[in-house]
C-alpha cells in the first residue's frame, strides 16, 4: 500500500462510521453520532467533513445526493459511501492494527477470556 494510502486513526473511525451506518444513510451528522456513541469522546462535526474531504481526495470516499425529506422544506443530504479502494485501505488498517495488538493483555481475547 503506498505511503499516502494510510489512514489516520480518526480516518479509521469515520471509515468504520461509514461501514457501521445501515442502508447507505452515512453523511456527517450520522457519522459523527456514530463515532461519539462508540468512542464515547466528542466530535466536532467540522473535524467529520475536513476528513471526509481528504476521504474523497484520496479515493476512498463518494458522495451522493438524497431525495428530500419528505415533509414541506425538506432538505436533501450528501450521502457518503466507502469506494472498493476505500473498502480495501480499511480492511488493511484493521487488520494491520489488530495484528499489532495481538498477545497483548489489553486486548480480551476470543470468547472474551483475557
Amino acid at each position: 500500500m503506498p505511503k499516502g494510502d494510510h489512514l489516520a486513526e480518526f480516518e479509521v473511525y469515520v471509515m468504520l462510521a461509514i461501514a457501521q451506518i445501515a442502508d447507505g444513510e452515512a453523511y456527517g451528522v450520522t457519522i459523527r453520532q456514530e463515532i461519539e456513541t462508540r468512542t464515547a469522546r466528542p466530535v466536532s462535526i467540522g473535524a467529520v467533513y475536513a476528513t471526509l474531504g481528504r476521504l474523497y481526495d484520496k479515493g476512498f470516499v463518494s458522495f451522493s445526493i438524497s431525495d428530500p425529506d419528505p415533509v414541506r422544506g425538506g432538505r436533501a443530504r450528501k450521502l457518503v459511501a466507502l469506494t472498493k479502494a476505500g473498502q480495501r485501505a480499511l480492511a488493511h488498517s484493521v487488520t494491520s492494527f489488530t495484528r499489532m495488538a495481538e498477545g497483548l493483555p489489553l486486548v480480551p481475547a476470543p470468547g472474551g477470556r483475557r
